[in-house]
């Protein structure tokens, strides 16, 4: 727990080797502005550069394999074009003193045979369709029932986390966050809404977490535990996910990665369609760390949530996205810019670098 009440969203924290110079942190958010061959393009660096003042920049998800691809024009962290354009962006937020996380995703059975390597089948826990559709370059289709991931093939996916974490290193990160949220493929393992496996991978909340414990002690092979954030979402039922007591399972993965000495845990607090059900204070309670959280919070949220203890950091989405100078509207209490949502997901610099900063106000 973060005992120090004086602290506010601006105070300077510590996070392992690093010195965060506030806990205004940039969440990591899907833009869909991938060039070919899922390479950040030169407006991707534009795009970070501008948010640099915040404590910490998590990227947008970025898989790890063609095979973790669920949407179109995501970035990837699997080739050596990628890896060169990712360099350019580190480069760009470097040089205005950032710092700058990338998070590894495996979208699992949240894709579709068009987005992946020799149109395969996706992936997953065990062999359930989520309701809804992919996006794909073709427009929204079905998802399809995915393949169960085998016990002997799961070294695999551990391994594509592996180089994965090797490539950021070689980037340039500064340190990686495993997405374990928003039902993603972890996620799948993790929820038994997903997850009806009779192996070590299933049944019990220990078993539900061992891949994910897996892929963090391998991602560990490249870096500092104290370099390696996890983010999860206990209440949302995004992507069609649930759990038939995640406040049992979350408890238990707060308690298992506690020991870990992480960067942070990342808490996505309730759902994105308004769901709460979990006391995230026993979350808290149980990870001894610096503890990250997310969803709906505005500065004055944000500002109780790091006086009263709860939080050490707060992330914000769609916040960061319309005010690139989030850090300086917040401290001179200015007005905001509301974001455009039409613009979110693809499409070229409108509604993605130019959001006005303060001084280019009319």
């Amino acid at each position: 727990m973060n005992n120090n009440t004086k602290a506010d969203l601006f105070s300077p924290i510590e996070m392992g080797s690093y010195a965060l110079r506030n806990r205004v942190i940039m969440a990591p958010m899907t833009r869909n502005r991938a060039g070919e061959g899922n390479v950040p393009q030169a407006m991707t660096v534009e795009y970070y550069r501008q948010r640099a003042s915040a404590g910490l920049i998590i990227t947008e998800a970025t898989q790890v394999s063609p095979e973790g691809v669920g949407y179109p024009a995501t970035p990837g962290i699997h080739s050596s074009a990628q890896i060169a354009g990712w360099n350019q962006v580190i480069d760009a937020v470097h040089a205005e003193n950032g710092l700058i996380f990338v998070q590894l995703w495996y979208c699992g059975r949240i894709s579709h045979p068009d987005l992946l390597p020799d149109n395969q089948q996706p992936v997953s826990a065990s062999a359930i369709k989520a309701e809804g559709e992919a996006v794909t370059f073709e427009g929204m289709k079905p998802f399809v029932v995915p393949r169960a991931l085998s016990t002997e093939e799961l070294p695999g996916i551990v391994d594509q986390y592996r180089t994965a974490a090797v490539n950021a290193r070689e980037a340039g990160f500064d340190g990686v966050e495993v997405h374990a949220a928003n039902g993603y493929l972890l996620d799948q393992f993790l929820r038994d809404g997903t997850n009806r496996r009779d192996d070590r991978y299933g049944g019990s909340p220990e078993n539900r977490a061992r891949l994910l414990i897996e892929v963090i002690d391998a991602v560990a092979e490249a870096w500092d535990t104290s370099q390696i954030g996890v983010r999860i979402s206990p209440d949302n039922t995004f992507n069609d996910i649930q759990d038939s007591d995640p406040q049992t399972l979350f408890n238990y993965v707060a308690e298992a990665l506690s020991p870990k000495q992480l960067a942070y845990l990342h808490v996505v607090e309730g759902g994105m369609m308004g769901e709460q059900g979990v006391d995230y204070d026993q979350i808290r309670q149980r990870f001894q760390g610096k503890y990250m959280v997310n969803l709906g919070y505005d500065q004055a949220k944000a500002q109780a949530a790091i006086a009263n203890g709860h939080a050490d950091l707060v992330s914000f989405g769609a916040l960061y996205l319309a005010n690139p100078d989030l850090v300086a509207r917040f401290k001179a209490g200015a007005e905001l810019n509301m974001p455009d949502q039409a613009t979110f997901y693809g499409g070229d610099e409108h509604g993605y670098t130019d959001y006005p900063f303060l001084e280019t106000q009319p």
